[in-house]
């Protein structure tokens, strides 16, 4: 017969017990695991008594590396643990610097600053804030795209929820395991559109991993407050389910009705888990599937999708910044968009909010705007495609056309904006009949990562005599033209979606309206020196991009507080000093527990201490 084991004994040990055939007992003393690992610190809130002195080394939220004071390792209990050398933080920011550009690819350097992000979370903030010229191009796009498409090769250790389809009924269950109470803002996606790559289910991590990492350097959202997800409901992609170090479920993605109980489940778990006025950012869901959700949860939850708004706001902020340079206003302009899907539609729409917010009537706006798809020109009589969705608001009553180069020509459009991930479309003669037909055309081509580009700055440049007012999703170098060089600027979503969820977070908005997409465009417009424009960019240097998110996050608490959407009260005075007083601090911390001395107590004579029987006389009696 089996043995029957019972537990017994004391914390920290148990014993034990089982009862052999015979019926002879044997005990054996264990000892109970009490090792703790990797982020045993939750909130931003640290309880003294449930920290030892080894967490400060072993969880990245407390550890400080040889920025330890003396002091600090005696009293924790962590000296001899490290080199006698004490650094500052100063002095550990010059030493990332030298060791990231010892790498050359940079898909190590991404590494690298991962392995940074897991020892020291400070430090790795800080560095990422104070070098984002250099580090955007690593932490995001392009690089995030290649550590996406290597994840399954990459991967070291949790950074977020991975939430599989075959969790349905059960996803508040997995929700609750993560550790962290007080998450305010979620980027979730489900991995079918990731940056110009497509399908790359499960391993699209990377990509909300990063646009909160942006969240914390650029806002000064608290990291603990940030959670990236990815709803694991397979992929279509075949190289993937046939790569043996693929990380996700090996099926064909779940579609239908099946795939939207799902994502309704996960919203409903989410506000379960967090409270309603949790932050959603929807982020590179297929095209087919990202305005439904917009449209299906954008007035019952607080969310909002990056690819259409976020990129929508940065794009109108462009063409805001244009206007100084052409003279022109919004309704002089004629728009022809490269592409019909979430990025193209959602620009268009943010600028014929931006027209009719300058006088213009709202069916000449639309009449302003034209838009080709993979099958050409979008008109009302074609016979070819389909004018779904938001797309029939752009069909024109015209003869149909599905040449780009002769569409161009015969509209004439005064803006050129590419959202297509077709690169190279634009062509050295396209580009020459933007130059023919404008006195400085206006070409943006914003696919994302760079090798998905509509065109190059150079090209653009190049072909349009230096005319161009120029402006991309991912960077390009600078361009020699002449005796001139143009630094043309990024039109990046990262200036746009950080201060947009600091105003959302800190106001508890409920609900993200368009509104406060254009006046984060125009906030971002307004930061424009005229520098900038010399240099050939229509944004600020990356450089002073914290200083735009606070001025968007002031823009947008402004307006929650105007509309009657935020639910954090009473409404603050002075809004930027209020929403500082909330931000992240990027720099080292004591890591000794507060101390401070208590007052000299007086003097008071007290009686004399008389012992009390513990048992009275009638009480020995009966006893006796």
């Amino acid at each position: 017969m089996f043995s029957r084991p019972s537990l017994c004994g004391t914390v920290g040990k148990f014993c034990r017990c089982s009862t052999s055939a015979t019926g002879k007992t044997t005990v054996a003393a264990a000892t109970v695991p009490t090792a703790r690992h990797y982020h045993e610190v939750v909130g931003d809130i640290i309880c003294p008594s449930q920290v030892r002195g080894i967490d400060h080394i072993r969880d990245p939220r407390l550890n400080k590396g040889l920025a330890f004071t003396l002091e600090e390792r005696q009293t924790l209990g962590i000296h001899g643990l490290q080199p006698a050398r004490f650094k500052t933080q100063e002095e550990q920011l010059q030493l990332c610097k030298i060791a990231v550009n010892r790498y050359t690819e940079p898909l190590n350097k991404y590494l690298y600053l991962s392995d940074l992000y897991d020892r020291n979370e400070r430090l790795f903030f800080r560095f990422l804030s104070e070098n984002i010229e250099d580090l955007m191009p690593i932490v995001y796009t392009p690089t995030v795209g290649l550590a996406c498409q290597r994840f399954g090769l990459i991967y070291r250790r949790p950074h977020g929820l991975f939430i599989t389809y075959n969790d349905r009924g059960h996803i508040f269950d997995v929700m609750k395991n993560w550790p962290e109470p007080n998450v305010r803002a979620i980027c979730v996606t489900d991995g079918e559109r990731i940056l110009g790559l497509g399908d790359l289910g499960a391993c699209g991590m990377g990509i909300p991993v990063g646009k909160l990492a942006l969240y914390t350097a650029l806002a000064g959202i608290k990291p603990h407050q940030c959670l990236p997800i990815v709803v694991d409901v397979g992929t279509n992609n075949i190289d993937l389910l046939e790569d043996p170090l693929y990380v996700g479920l090996r099926q064909k993605r779940v579609v239908g009705r099946e795939y939207d109980d799902f994502i309704d489940e996960f919203m409903e778990a989410v506000v379960q888990r967090y409270g309603q006025n949790t932050l959603i950012q929807f982020e590179d869901f297929g095209n087919h599937n990202a305005f439904r959700f917009l449209d299906k949860y954008r007035n019952t939850y607080c969310t909002f999708n990056d690819d259409i708004q976020g990129t929508a706001s940065v794009a109108v902020a462009g063409l805001y910044a244009s206007k100084r340079i052409t003279g022109k206003s919004f309704k002089d302009y004629t728009f022809l968009f490269a592409g019909a899907g979430e990025a193209a539609i959602g620009i268009a729409d943010l600028t014929v909010k931006a027209m009719v917010q300058d006088g213009v009537p709202i069916e000449e706006a639309y009449n302003r705007i034209y838009m080709v798809d993979i099958d050409g020109l979008l008109t009302k009589s074609r016979k070819v495609g389909n004018l779904d969705g938001h797309k029939i608001n752009y069909a024109k009553d015209i003869n149909p056309m599905s040449d780009l180069a002769e569409i161009v020509a015969t509209i004439k459009p005064s803006v050129l904006i590419g959202a297509s991930a077709a690169a190279g479309i634009f062509t050295p003669e396209i580009l020459r009949t933007m130059a023919d037909n404008n006195e400085r055309p206006v070409v943006f081509a914003l696919s994302n990562p760079t090798s998905k580009a509509e065109c190059t700055a150079e090209d653009a440049y190049k072909h349009t005599d230096a005319r161009v007012i120029f402006s991309s999703g991912s960077p390009f170098p600078p361009v020699q033209i002449g005796d001139k060089t143009f630094y043309p600027g990024q039109g990046n979503n990262a200036y746009i979606f950080p201060g947009v969820g600091l105003g959302v977070i800190c106001t508890g908005t409920h609900h993200i309206p368009d509104e406060m997409f254009l006046i984060a465009a125009q906030e971002l417009a307004n930061f424009v020196e005229p520098s900038d424009i010399e240099r050939g960019s229509l944004y600020p240097p990356l450089s002073s991009i914290r200083n735009v998110s606070m001025n968007i996050a002031v823009g947008v608490t402004k307006c929650a507080y105007d509309r009657g959407l935020a639910s954090t009260y009473p409404e603050p005075q002075d809004k930027r000093k209020w929403l500082e007083n909330q931000l992240y601090n990027f720099n080292y911390e004591s890591s000794m527990p507060a101390s401070w001395v208590w007052p000299r107590m007086p003097y008071i004579k007290t009686r004399d201490l008389v012992p009390t029987k513990l048992y009275g006389k009638q009480k020995s009696e009966e006893v006796m």
